[in-house]
């Protein structure tokens, strides 16, 4: 199942602590955040959840599947994630 940012925000009013609207400027302004420190090429660790990184990719040799033309992919950025311990612990719990 995926976790949207409408699922985010209807959690966030079910405990009643903002009303709908503050909850969607609440989380929207977090991904905000988050994005532009990313784009900047700044990692963003959120504490007992885990590590956002950015990564810069070489270019490389490539091949399209469709034809199987060789050709050569461009280098780029890449977000990866790292959880933390503590959430590797939940993950894995029995």
């Amino acid at each position: 199942m995926t976790l949207t940012k409408a699922d985010l925000v209807s959690s966030i009013c079910k405990n009643e602590i903002l009303n709908k609207a503050e909850a969607v400027r609440t989380v929207e302004t977090l991904l905000e955040i988050i994005k532009k420190r990313l784009e900047s090429g700044e990692n963003v660790l959120i504490s007992g959840f885990g590590k956002f990184c950015v990564k810069d990719k070489r270019p490389r040799r490539g091949r399209n599947p469709h034809t199987g033309e060789d050709l050569i992919l461009e280098a780029r950025r890449v977000v990866t994630f790292r959880p933390s311990g503590v959430l590797r612990k939940k993950l894995n719990q029995d």
